[in-house]
């Protein structure tokens, strides 16, 4: 791996058990700070900054401040050789999330939530936060001129997390996570039979909750007709003989008729096909392509190509004046980040009907028990040498996967998919609270242990 000798950098050269633990602390210390900013400015009873500027905010982070720092500072870092050295971070993303769906399940079990929320239960403990808090947290800790991880630090952790982590969570949450976080069907039937009265919701609803937009503005003009609806549900138990009623149109396009066009389709695309192709005509894949995205992707494609690279990201670049603009908008993500946070906190938790046990069961799985398994999954990786040696940075990003929170973008799908909305909201509320204690606990511990990794 590119990058000189910085890389080699370990967390051993720090000199004292003090040290450690101060180096571990202050960087969270930084962040609840803008924290308790964002809160202060967010009360209500306060009103030094109304809800509106907060829901503006998140979307200068979503379309500006956050592809500026990730196409400035992966496209410098990122070169055909790491595009390969790096493979393990996305593989680790989707082991954390499939072990957080295992401990979900387990919740589920052990804690017995109400019916209709066992799949909201386990996607909330098993889908974390793998973008916006994972660089703030690690920009904290590269904001000083001893951080233990060397000179590029800044770069190489918005490398790390960008490149792959954020396309895999990005897919799965427009894959599995819309269609699990669909109303369950057997309640849904109980409105459903009747009229359905369709809310009118203004065009700027600035009563919306900060947490809904905070990762996903503009989510209102993301719904469908099948949003908010038991859709896959209702495709599939058309096979085991449901009415027709029940389910959508799915008649053939007039395009694809002939003289017997029910008897074509079936020959040429069984039932079951038939259903499958509807649910990917319905899944939203192509919310993928937003501007964070896009920047990582610009980012890979400028930096892997050194003609490219050189017009760009060199010092004496023609485009060095545009870049170093760039920067300098990136560098306003993480304050953003965390005073939006501190906004969404100062809302408070909704009421939930989710219950204690499983609320305290989602937030023990995912913050303290998932981290543990972390650490043995990648001492694992790193004896079978599936990491980049002697790279603490590496490993760090690798553990901080499985230390986070939920996503607060599942709040927003929630919203879209009008399933468990204010259980999310009270989950969101009370993880983030209780992750600044398990964050700065799990952080001492793994600086603690990397030289050992």
């Amino acid at each position: 791996m590119s990058g000189g000798p910085v890389v080699g950098l370990h967390v051993n050269d720090m000199k004292s058990s003090g040290e450690d633990l101060q180096t571990a602390i202050v960087p969270l210390l930084k962040l609840l700070s803008l924290t308790v900013i964002g809160l202060l400015l967010a009360n209500p009873k306060l009103q030094l900054i109304p809800r509106a500027t907060f829901k503006l905010l998140s979307k200068l982070v979503f379309a500006l401040f956050l592809p500026c720092l990730i196409f400035t500072e992966l496209g410098e870092s990122i070169t055909l050789k790491n595009f390969l050295d790096w493979w393990f971070i996305p593989v680790n993303v989707l082991v954390s999330t499939a072990l957080g769906c295992i401990l979900g399940f387990l919740v589920v079990v052990i804690c017995r939530p109400p019916p209709r929320f066992n799949r909201f239960t386990i996607i909330m403990t098993g889908f974390g936060n793998t973008g916006n808090l994972p660089l703030a947290v690690l920009g904290s800790v590269c904001h000083t001129s001893n951080n233990p991880f060397g000179s590029n630090c800044h770069s190489r952790s918005v490398a790390y997390v960008s490149l792959f982590s954020q396309w895999v969570a990005v897919i799965l949450v427009y894959t599995l996570v819309y269609h699990m976080m669909e109303p369950p069907m057997e309640y849904y039937e109980l409105v459903d039979e009747g009229a359905e009265i369709e809310e009118v919701r203004p065009l700027n609803d600035i009563s919306r909750p900060l947490l809904v937009e905070a990762e996903w503005p503009g989510i209102e003009d993301k719904e469908t007709e099948h949003s908010k609806t038991p859709f896959i549900a209702r495709i599939f138990k058309s096979i085991s003989g449901v009415s027709a009623a029940t389910i959508p149109d799915l008649e053939i396009t007039p395009e694809s008729s002939g003289n017997s066009p029910r008897s074509i389709r079936c020959l040429a695309e069984p039932r079951v096909v038939r259903r499958i192709r509807v649910v990917a005509e319905q899944t939203p894949i192509q919310h993928i392509l937003q501007p964070p995205t896009i920047a990582s992707l610009l980012a890979i494609i400028i930096g892997s190509v050194p003609q490219l690279k050189a017009f760009v990201f060199d010092n004496d670049a023609p485009l060095s004046f545009f870049k170093d603009s760039l920067e300098i908008l990136g560098g306003a993500m993480v304050p953003s980040v965390m005073l939006i946070l501190g906004g969404m906190l100062a809302e408070g938790p909704n009421e939930s009907t989710l219950g204690l046990r499983t609320t305290i069961g989602i937030i023990v799985a995912r913050l303290l028990v998932l981290p543990i398994m972390g650490i043995g999954i990648v001492a694992l990786s790193d004896q079978l040498n599936f990491l980049v040696a002697n790279d603490a940075m590496f490993r760090f990003v690798l553990l901080l996967q499985y230390t986070t929170p939920s996503a607060i973008l599942l709040g927003a799908i929630a919203s879209l998919r009008g399933y468990a909305v204010s259980e999310a909201s009270a989950i969101l509320f009370w993880q983030h609270v209780f992750a600044l204690f398990s964050l700065s606990l799990y952080i001492i511990v793994y600086f603690r242990i990397l030289p050992f990794i």
